[in-house]
């Protein structure tokens, strides 16, 4: 008798995992599609990637408008929420993660504005190659 339960357990046990393990491989088949065909149509597909608009309601700071940002200020804000959520002290890992990832944005998007400007500026002027001379 306690075979035959033992037996029902693991069958059914069997069963179970079996169509859990289908549904995640369908699951993952998918989202390999899908991210083929946005990195095809050049998108992210991160799934961190936070919005600038998004980074700076996180971090409590005016959006950049027209390529004038203030980095330093991000970093204050950044610094201060990052150590208010610190889980030692009582936060949310999870919330300083967001902070990070916004703080990473705007990052990025002032290299952006930066790396343009330079761009614009030596189109502006004509290349200029910095020359070093031995002595």
């Amino acid at each position: 008798m306690a075979h035959r339960i033992v037996s029902q357990v693991v069958v059914t046990g069997a069963r179970v995992f079996g169509r859990a393990f289908a549904e995640a491989y369908k699951q993952a088949q998918a989202s390999g599609k899908y991210a083929g065909q946005q990195k095809a149509a050049g998108k992210s597909t991160t799934t961190s990637s936070v919005t600038i608009d998004e980074a700076c309601k996180i971090l409590n700071v005016k959006p950049p408008a027209s390529g004038e940002h203030d980095l330093e200020h991000v970093m204050t804000r950044f610094k201060k929420l990052f150590d208010t959520n610190n889980p030692e002290k009582g936060g949310s890992f999870y919330l300083q993660s967001k902070i990070l990832r916004a703080r990473e944005r705007l990052e990025m998007e002032f290299r952006e504005v930066e790396r343009k400007a330079a761009h614009d500026k030596e189109l502006k002027e004509g290349w200029n190659p910095k020359v070093y001379k031995d002595n």
